[in-house]
């Protein structure tokens, strides 16, 4: 009884660890806590004296209003829409068959009438000709599908402007509601040409952008799996 006892508890420690490995090796996936995205200093031009317009704070007659110096700011249009899917299939086969036939002394085959002594002679016939055979079989398939859409608006700030003329950007956009926060963050470069003239871009048309999106509360809660589901989707599920 006692012996039981010790197998079974053996049994659900080692069960324990596997769990316990499988929720290391899969963390849910977590959004980083809000932080506010830093920007470099930005001075005041140096004003001139005597002077009734000053540069840098004003435009001449045939400007606009687009986002051109750094602090400006500037409204990105969010159309990101992306789509993936994957599909493998393995299948692999083998098959290994090896025949010995019995050795023939002049004209006929050789029989031993004692096939406990020898090992060899294993068959009816207490020859030595025997076959051996074996044959592995193994197929699997896998599917994936992936498909994104995120859409609206978010004001950045122009932090930097290169020599080209292009713009250096970025931004974030922090909401709490009332079921979680969600937060949007985006960085890239904008061609000057490609802002529109109600100072708009498209984020289609940011290079290098980073855009993360990330929440938490009911809903992302919702949308993790559970640690007994991560175990049976992880690598230490032996089936």
């Amino acid at each position: 009884m006692n012996r039981g006892l010790g197998i079974l508890r053996i049994v659900m420690l080692l069960a324990a660890a596997a769990l316990a490995s499988a929720c290391a090796g899969l963390p849910g996936m977590r959004p980083a806590p809000y932080k506010p995205m830093t920007f470099p200093g930005m001075r005041p031009p140096p004003q001139t004296g005597g002077a009734i317009y000053q540069s840098g704070y004003s435009s001449d007659l045939f400007s606009d209003t687009k986002a051109h110096r750094v602090g400006d700011l500037l409204t990105i249009v969010l159309q990101e829409r992306t789509q993936a899917t994957k599909s493998a299939s393995t299948n692999a086969k083998k098959k290994d068959s090896v025949s010995i036939t019995d050795p023939v002394l002049f004209g006929s085959p050789i029989r031993f009438n004692a096939p406990g002594l020898l090992p060899l002679a294993s068959n009816r016939s207490n020859g030595l000709g025997n076959s051996l055979e074996s044959s592995q079989d193994f197929g699997g398939s896998g599917d994936a599908s992936q498909s994104n859409s995120l859409t609206g608006n978010i004001t950045v700030v122009v932090t930097r402007v290169l020599s080209n003329g292009n713009l250096v950007v970025q931004g974030s956009k922090h909401l709490t509601l009332n079921q979680g926060d969600e937060l949007i963050r985006i960085r890239g470069l904008v061609r000057p040409e490609d802002i529109q003239q109600d100072n708009t871009v498209v984020s289609t048309r940011v290079g290098d952008a980073e855009i993360t999106y990330s929440g938490n509360g009911v809903v992302a809660d919702a949308s993790h799996m559970g640690w007994l589901s991560r175990f049976f989707m992880s690598v230490f599920w032996p089936f």
